[in-house]
Formats: structure tokens, sequence, C-alpha cells
């Protein structure tokens, strides 16, 4: 069994990068009227995840970490707020969205079992 040395060790933070980078990929497809509004939004709360579960570790303290991953956990929903209203919109095509939701999933089952075992 492997030790976790760093936040980049956490399957959490690893699969918040894999979110950041498939959102940035899907936004080439909205219209370029949307770079500074839905676009914007969008790349910054999926950023927000990895960052905030790297930021809680850093403070070094239990319970300012398990508040920082409920940051993350907010910035999860504010991404699958967005991506709903990009598909709403025709932003991003049904497969590009499906894509999406199912990281969107996988990472708040993961976000929500690892709080659990912290506060424990």
């Amino acid at each position: 069994m492997s030790s976790i040395k760093t936040y980049k060790d956490l399957l959490i933070w690893q699969k918040g990068i894999q979110v950041v980078k498939e959102v940035y990929l899907v936004c080439k497809t909205f219209p370029k009227e949307e770079m500074y509004g839905l676009q914007s939004q969008v790349k910054r709360s999926s950023v927000s995840i990895p960052s905030n579960i790297a930021e809680g570790w850093g403070r070094n303290y239990t319970k300012s970490y398990i508040l920082f991953l409920n940051y993350s956990r907010g910035s999860l929903l504010e991404l699958e707020t967005q991506m709903i209203i990009a598909k709403e919109l025709n932003f991003i095509s049904t497969e590009n969205f499906d894509k999406i939701q199912g990281l969107i999933t996988e990472e708040s089952k993961m976000l929500n079992a690892f709080i659990k075992s912290i506060e424990k």
C-alpha cells in the first residue's frame, strides 16, 4: 500500500485535474461571444476543484482541510450547473456533456467518501 506524501498523490486531486482538462477541451466548442461569459465561469469553477483540494492540504489542519474539500465540492456542483446551462443553450454536444457529467459524478462520489473518511 502506497503512502500519500503530497496532495498530488490523492486520487480526488488527480480526478479534478482530469475534469479541468476535459472542461478546457469542451470550452473550445463554445461560441466566441461566450469567452467572457459562461465559458469563463466554467473554466474558473473547474480549476477551483483541484485548487481547493491542494489549498486545504496546505493548511495542515483537519478542520480547515474539510472546509476546503467542501469548497471543492461546491465548485463541482457549480460546474455541473454551468454544464447543464451550456447543454440547454446548445453550446456543447450531448456526447461532451455526458463525458463531463460522468467525470463530475465520479469526482462527487470520491470527494464525499474522502470527506466522510476524514471526519471520522
